[in-house]
């Protein structure tokens, strides 16, 4: 038996698959975000423990016998948290999260640092850790002098679980510390933000073990002595490898809170200034890419919150595939990263006039995300990037006209899986059973049973491309509004 354990940003996940990776249990325990100021996102890591330890304890409650032949544990977390470390292990401070935007002054200073884009593969973005411990020695410098290791939030639970400080190459690659290309930490990028090699933990493969578990946890958790912690990766990194995105060619775009279009690289093919991220997959010798956008289903719960209906309930309206809208939506809600890395701007409504109704209003929230994930992918098409068909997971699927309305504005046919569990959990449990077995990734992660192949509407595709390139010109006209 093994376990996948992944830290998100809502909460705690623990799924315990055998040893072909069929699942066998799992458990949830939530989580809550602090936002103390305007743009501040933080989590206290001991809550991340606790929510830990809960999952741990409801599934040796569920299936006790199958708990005492688990063989790993795999990680995977949400990524960039800076988690402070004293000398003694403490924790200094709540952990600064990945949509925490505080740092945007820091990240345009590193950014701006000669070879941090070469090294790194990537803009420096205000999310990323770096320029979080630059605005933690700016702040708080108390704090700073302190540091004596910086942990992702993943990794914090490595160390709770082994007492060991480590790092996998996909997480670090989202620090801007990391050389992503050579898969090793960088001292230019470390001095570049004033930090140390030493401050760094170690970093090691995704399929690599950690080490044991410590004796008292096993006991109280109902666990073999022996359990090993596999290193795993960071929560994209993760989902690829449950949905056995590793290949060159193979993908996905998920709707979910955020959006995301990924794509497996064979090779290291970054393009910094598309503002597309490269970053080490969690297997070895692999990269991937991936455009992010701040709000996808996000901006769905934001119509639905102010009025007052649900978000099934607001696309259920919607019915067979219409002609693009007359109002423009553009989904910047909390700031875009691809292509714009701008954690400034935020969204709008044009083209609005007394006969809008709310359909009309959904609709133009639907276009407006699938037309921000078709920006990623013509950023992802401008480093060589090939992709077929994607794989489509996230809450959002949920909505076969979303659905149908994305394959027609990505041009390309998007697979949805058959019912099962698919998510980072799953992708650490596989990492898992690498690390402690010795398997061929390519062998355990295995792509999932498709359901069903959405095409795209070919009697719709020529205008909403028409409607698309409207929508990529809108940008600068919102930047440029007072």
């Amino acid at each position: 038996m093994f376990i996948g354990l992944d830290l998100g940003t809502s909460g705690v996940r623990a799924l315990l698959v055998d040893g072909e990776g069929v699942v066998v249990a799992s458990a949830d325990h939530g989580l809550q975000v602090s936002h103390p100021h305007s743009g501040w996102s933080e989590q206290n890591p001991t809550d991340w423990v606790e929510a830990s330890h809960q999952a741990l304890q409801d599934l040796s409650a569920q299936v006790p016998a199958e708990m005492a032949l688990v063989r790993g544990i795999g990680l995977s977390g949400q990524m960039h948290g800076a988690t402070l470390l004293g000398g003694d292990g403490a924790v200094l401070r709540p952990c600064i999260l990945w949509n925490d935007t505080r740092s945007h002054a820091q990240a345009a200073k590193l950014d701006a640092k000669a070879d941090v884009r070469a090294l790194s593969g990537n803009i420096v973005f205000p999310g990323f850790t770096a320029p979080k411990l630059m605005w933690v020695a700016e702040r708080e410098p108390e704090v700073f002098a302190q540091v004596a290791t910086v942990l992702l939030p993943k990794d914090y639970l490595s160390f709770w679980l082994t007492g060991r400080a480590t790092s996998d190459m996909s997480d670090s690659a989202g620090t801007s510390w990391l050389d992503v290309g050579a898969r090793q930490w960088s001292d230019r990028l470390l001095e570049a933000s004033k930090m140390r090699r030493d401050q760094m933990p170690d970093v090691i493969e995704g399929t690599e073990v950690v080490g044991v578990i410590r004796p008292e946890l096993a006991q109280d958790l109902g666990l073999p002595a022996d359990v090993q912690i596999v290193a795993g990766g960071g929560d994209n990194a993760a989902a690829a490898c449950g949905v056995g995105a590793l290949r060159e060619g193979d993908g996905f775009v998920s709707l979910g809170t955020s959006g995301v279009l990924l794509a497996a690289r064979d090779g290291f093919h970054p393009d910094p200034g598309s503002a597309v991220h490269t970053f080490c997959h969690a297997v070895p010798d692999r990269w991937y890419q991936m455009g992010v956008m701040l709000a996808a289903t996000d901006s769905l719960n934001w119509l639905a919150g102010i009025t007052g209906e649900s978000p099934a309930d607001l696309t259920a309206e919607l019915s067979d595939l219409r002609a693009p809208s007359k109002v423009r939506f553009l989904p910047y809600l909390s700031g875009e990263r691809t292509p714009h890395n701008d954690s400034s701007v935020r969204g709008a409504f044009t083209g609005l006039d007394i006969a809008t109704d709310r359909a009309e209003l959904t609709q133009a929230v639907l276009e407006g995300v699938s037309f921000g994930l078709r920006d990623s992918l013509e950023a992802l098409r401008g480093t060589g990037a090939e992709l077929p068909s994607l794989l489509a997971i996230g809450g959002g699927t949920g909505s076969r006209y979303w659905v149908e309305l994305l394959a027609t504005v990505l041009g390309l046919p998007l697979q949805l899986p058959a019912q099962g569990e698919f998510g980072a959990a799953l992708g650490a449990a596989r990492l898992a059973i690498c690390g402690v077995t010795g398997a061929d990734p390519l062998q355990v992660m295995t792509k999932p049973d498709i359901a069903e192949t959405i095409d795209p509407n070919p009697q719709q595709t020529a205008a909403f491309d028409e409607a698309y390139a409207a929508f990529n010109s809108s940008f600068p006209a919102l930047k440029a509004m007072p």
